[in-house]
């Protein structure tokens, strides 16, 4: 008589165990209870809008980025965005021979944006707006548009041009 050997089922523990943690996991995402549990970091920290909608909304705050001030130096220029000024540092070389940065140069540009031509390369605005002026006087008053002119082929069907 033939002896049948049969293997014990495999125990699946380990693939229950998984399943498990992995419902977890993912009620913990979905609830979110990852703000109760552990809480935010100082710098998350969201105020919420006023309910008159005059929170502050936009790009806010302190921008650093480096960039070449010299042909050989490079520096960190700083825009804040909430007072309107930009500065930039340098990376020297100070007298005991260690690195030190130096403040380069700091500006506000609040009032900048009111300025219409200062220090500007030709031809400036205002010369510009003569040429414009003056090519609109020589055309015809009938060709007078302030649209520019149009790109589209000259057809009665689109994608063919008129022969």
């Amino acid at each position: 008589m033939p002896v049948i050997v049969t293997a014990p089922a495999p125990r699946q523990t380990a693939l229950w165990a998984i399943a498990v943690l992995l419902a977890v996991i993912a009620t913990a995402l979905v609830l979110r209870l990852d703000e109760s549990v552990i809480g935010r970091a100082w710098a998350q920290q969201v105020q919420p809008l006023q309910p008159s909608g005059a929170g502050r909304l936009g790009a806010r705050g302190i921008y650093a980025f480096a960039a070449q001030i010299t042909k050989s130096t490079y520096g960190i220029y700083m825009l804040d965005v909430d007072t309107g000024t930009i500065w930039c540092y340098e990376l020297d070389q100070g007298r005991d021979g260690t690195k030190q940065l130096r403040l380069v140069a700091a500006r506000s540009w609040i009032f900048d944006r009111y300025l219409e031509e200062f220090n500007v390369a030709d031809p400036s605005p205002a010369a510009v707006a003569e040429l414009v002026e003056k090519q609109a006087q020589r055309r015809p008053a009938d060709d007078v548009s302030d649209k520019a002119p149009s790109t589209r082929p000259a057809s009665d069907e689109p994608g063919r041009a008129m022969r």
